[in-house]
């Protein structure tokens, strides 16, 4: 069964929206595995912090169904589609990885190019994975990071158990 990683964020009331991501997506696809949660300024936009993870689950549902349940979670937690891009979010689910599938798929690329673009989304999944070879650069992410310009977009780890917090 493939494994697949969302980034998710949000900087508004992102306690509240990343926790009822995070219910929502237990309840879809079962046991989750979270990053630790970073804080890091708003990107390409003045706004509030967002707070950060990564995710990671197993499903046989195909990516496209994957993307659809995402988007789902997102409306329902007050995200409009059609927002421009650099703004704030209630919730923002990512799909990144789905095991080790390169391409287009159900059109969505994959792996999603701001693994490596942004602090944000590699630390959390250096974090979470950090062994695991990304699926074209061939490179695991913890190698990943530590070539990365972190003065780009710096990070705060958040204190504590964010799982518990959120009662997932």
């Amino acid at each position: 069964m493939p494994e697949v990683f969302v980034g998710a964020g949000s900087n508004i009331e992102p306690r509240q929206h990343l926790g009822a991501g995070l219910r929502a997506l237990a309840e879809h696809f079962g046991l989750l595995r979270l990053s630790p949660v970073y804080r890091n300024s708003a990107v390409g936009f003045e706004g509030e912090d967002f707070l950060n993870l990564v995710i990671a689950f197993e499903t046989e549902a195909p990516v496209g169904e994957v993307a659809a349940v995402l988007a789902g979670i997102e409306a329902a937690n007050g995200r409009t589609r059609g927002e421009a891009k650099f703004a704030p979010r209630s919730l923002d689910l990512d799909l990144l990885l789905y095991g080790d599938v390169a391409g287009m798929v159900d059109g969505i690329e994959l792996p999603r190019d701001e693994i490596t673009r942004y602090a944000f989304v590699l630390k959390p999944l250096a974090d979470l994975v950090p062994d695991r070879a990304h699926p074209v650069l061939g490179r695991s992410y913890a190698e990943l990071w530590e070539d990365f310009d972190r003065t780009r977009h710096p990070l705060e780890r958040v204190a504590g158990d964010f799982a518990a917090e959120v009662a997932l």
